[in-house]
């Protein structure tokens, strides 16, 4: 039987977790970017990324790395803004897929699972806690992505009525979409549940296209005329779905997407390509970006309807997002009343030359008539 804790049938129903102008970002333990020099007043909400679970005992683990920074991550961010909320992401896009599948498929998998990130997240100060489980690979793993996070929201609300603090949030960072429409084979996210068990969920509205593609693509366009690979579609797809508009915080890269171009004459959105292009494994994040463009006197193009901006010098291209097309983002969250942004990921712009720019963008909004969204992508159901 699932080891499902109860809420004691006398508790009282507590308040539902406030995210209105959620403002985020994750800073990954693994890059070289000191936690005091993250400026603390451009966001309500922090996360350390990432923790992994044990693939035996299914416990978190801690490396030399976590237990060089978890003691000091949230004291010292809460030093430089008492009112910062810190949370624990634990997952990531390198983890080992099938130990998460293996977590969720059994009850008692989970509640040791569950057991220990809530230990963990007490023990060094958090606030709350993050499912980044990027890739179920099928629909028995959504649903029993369902059945952990119903259990985890259940076994936070009754550690917080057995200690008397404050409950930890619970969210996730998930598809841009509620389906792997894309893959062979295709999957649907427990949205039902997922809205009425989470703070928040996270689309990562970012890596539509990449050099794994043989075409240049902009990998985080807002609308696509042509196509539903787009932030617009895939938020509709979450409301549609069944997550409220305000419990969605939509992605915002802080990077691009790279190519070597075929022709260096054919250098539009679509171009076709030969493999990656400058920067690491074809992505490049902005500050680099910025420095290519000024060194290669690279050509910057503004593509309207995608909200989007490319660069391309030689055989090199780059599509990425600046605080231009970031803050049209920013104005979209707030004018569909989403319940705010996040961003991957911290020390990646260049003293905060767009995660400071955005700041002043959101402001608490009510939800807001989706017809825009509508209008602009093709449905996904």
């Amino acid at each position: 039987m699932p080891l499902q804790p109860q809420l004691p049938p006398s508790a009282p129903v507590p308040l539902p977790y406030n995210i209105s102008g959620l403002k985020g970002a994750y800073w990954p333990s693994f890059n070289n970017f000191p936690i005091s020099s993250i400026n603390t007043s451009l966001f309500t909400h922090i996360f350390y990324a990432f923790l992994l679970p044990d693939p035996i005992t299914y416990q978190l683990a801690l490396t030399p790395n976590d237990l060089q920074f978890l003691p000091q991550f949230s004291p010292t961010l809460k030093s430089l803004n008492p009112s910062i909320k810190t949370i624990l992401s634990i997952g990531g896009a390198g983890n080992d897929r099938t130990v998460f599948s293996a977590i969720a498929s059994c009850g008692s998998h989970r509640a040791t699972f569950i057991n220990s990130a809530i230990a963990i997240a007490r023990r060094f100060g958090f606030d709350g806690l993050d499912l980044d489980w990027e890739f179920p690979t099928n629909q028995g793993d959504m649903n029993n992505l369902g059945l952990l996070y119903q259990e985890w929201h259940n076994a936070l609300y009754l550690e917080a009525k057995v200690t008397g603090r404050a409950r930890l949030s619970l969210s996730t960072a998930v598809y841009f979409a509620t389906s792997f429409f894309l893959d062979p084979v295709v999957r649907t996210y427990p949205t039902q549940l997922m809205g009425q068990y989470l703070d928040w969920v996270s689309p990562m509205c970012f890596d539509y296209h990449g050099s794994w593609s043989n075409l240049t693509g902009a990998h985080a366009a807002l609308y696509d005329p042509n196509s539903n690979i787009s932030t617009s579609s895939g938020i509709y797809s979450w409301i549609v779905g069944g997550v409220p508009a305000a419990k969605l915080v939509v992605g915002l890269p802080l990077y691009g997407r790279t190519w070597q171009l075929k022709d260096p004459s054919v250098n539009n959105v679509g171009a076709p390509a030969v493999g990656a292009g400058p920067g690491f494994e074809g992505a490049m994040v902005y500050a680099d970006i910025v420095e290519f463009n000024m060194v290669r006197k690279a050509s910057v193009v503004y593509e309207q309807n995608l909200v989007s901006v490319y660069s391309y010098s030689g055989d090199a291209w780059i599509g990425y997002e600046d605080p231009s097309t970031i803050e049209k983002r920013v104005q979209f969250a707030k004018t569909h009343g989403l319940g705010g942004y996040f961003f991957w990921a911290l020390g990646q712009d260049k003293d905060w030359s767009i995660t400071g720019k955005v700041l002043p963008r959101l402001i608490p909004n009510s939800i807001k008539d989706m017809s825009h969204i509508r209008s602009q992508g093709k449905q996904l159901l």
